[in-house]
């Protein structure tokens, strides 16, 4: 048996477990550099994690979503980059996986993701439009058998360290602005001139820079089906789930930070309630509802799987939409209240039981494709889709 036939025979939580124990090691100092997270990513690729997704005829292992989204809740708990990094590589991983059916072109890279464990990155954002995901207005430019490519791209995250970049455009100069396609692009394919440093709050080890996107490949790596499809049906869903589960990962680290602290403090006063035991159990009363959410979102994901119409439903989009919307905004009441029991041992840095990186890298949860714009979705939908008000429909 090969050393990766050995990795690959052990559970993807097992395997998660370990990545993780070396990406938290490095965690703060990725935040305090922003930096992105080498080791972390590098520990996540000798596991043989990057295209496990990938259906086991391209050299993948046929890991569904739940099972992903498992790996990102493991990691979120680590070092919140190195998480985020992870799923939005998973996201293209996805929509290749069941979006690019019968192109050889696309079938062979996927081998080629999952031989060499290469990390894929997106370019959605764009000067003008910012982060609406299904609107672009640069276009493809499709020449015989070629394509060539300029987009003034906002955000890249990781780009810098990319083995290639999943780019949408509009499908040709004259399209409308929503008739998207998106297109496969590789290392040795195009340019990246940085236009603006990531500099952030939190979620700094992603290095989210904006650059000039200037490429040139072959026109078959243009993925097949139309980019309205694949957001529809499953890099929108995708992302809310995945990020949710890290998001997950986040809080759950912040709760057990505090639970420790509260079982410190009850040590050194036996007989005594400590003053942070009811923040505690309210904190886990709301952790359990943020797990709740983001399972309730991936069982009604998997049982969608492969069904158009149920995938592109008013009640499906209704109900990812609220994950996202739930789970960013409840993260932050979470560690919040952790960070009130630990109090300025949460509030420095370089303690057992600090908090500062988990608030800021919790943050940005809400501007992730912006809540607003969400809600705003959401909204219009509700005003011609009934509310499904069963419990366990």
């Amino acid at each position: 048996m090969t050393a990766a036939a050995k990795i690959t025979a052990m559970g993807l939580a097992d395997r998660a477990k370990r990545a993780a124990k070396v990406a938290s090691e490095f965690a703060d100092k990725v935040d305090v550099e922003g930096r992105f997270p080498v080791e972390g990513m590098n520990a996540l690729k000798a596991e043989r994690l990057m295209g496990v997704m990938i259906r086991p005829e391209f050299g993948g292992e046929g890991a569904t979503l739940t099972e992903i989204a498992d790996v990102c809740a493991i990691l979120g708990q680590a070092c919140a980059a190195t998480a985020m990094t992870y799923a939005m590589h998973q996201i293209q991983i996805a929509s290749l996986a069941d979006y690019a059916v019968g192109s050889a072109w696309h079938e062979g890279f996927q081998k080629r993701i999952c031989d060499e464990q290469l990390l894929i990155a997106s370019a959605t954002s764009e000067a003008g439009i910012g982060g609406n995901l299904r609107n672009s207005i640069c276009a493809v430019e499709v020449e015989g058998d070629t394509v060539r490519l300029t987009k003034d791209a906002t955000v890249i995250s990781y780009g810098a360290n990319a083995d290639a970049i999943m780019v949408t455009s509009r499908r040709h100069v004259d399209a409308a602005h929503s008739d998207q396609v998106a297109t496969i692009f590789l290392k040795d394919q195009y340019t990246l001139e940085q236009t603006s440093k990531w500099d952030t709050l939190g979620m700094r080890g992603t290095c989210s820079d904006g650059y000039i996107f200037k490429a040139e490949a072959p026109a078959d790596q243009i993925l097949p089906r139309p980019f309205a499809e694949i957001a529809a049906q499953s890099m929108l869903a995708v992302s809310h789930l995945l990020w949710g589960a890290l998001w997950y990962g986040i809080a759950a680290d912040a709760v057990a930070r505090g639970q420790a602290f509260v079982k410190n403090a009850a040590r050194k006063a036996p007989g005594q309630v400590p003053p942070g035991a009811l923040r505690l159990a309210e904190a886990s009363s709301l952790l359990q509802l943020v797990k709740a959410n983001v399972v309730a979102g991936l069982k009604q994901f998997e049982g969608c799987k492969g069904d158009s119409d149920a995938l592109n439903a008013m009640s499906f989009s209704v109900a990812m939409n609220n994950v996202k919307i739930g789970t960013s905004q409840t993260i932050l009441t979470i560690i919040n209240h952790c960070m009130l029991i630990c109090g300025i041992a949460g509030y420095k840095n370089g303690t057992p039981f600090s908090l500062g990186r988990h608030l800021r890298d919790a943050h940005s949860a809400q501007l992730m494709i912006s809540n607003d714009r969400i809600l705003g979705n959401t909204s219009t939908m509700l005003l011609v889709n009934k509310q499904d008000t069963s419990l366990l429909g």
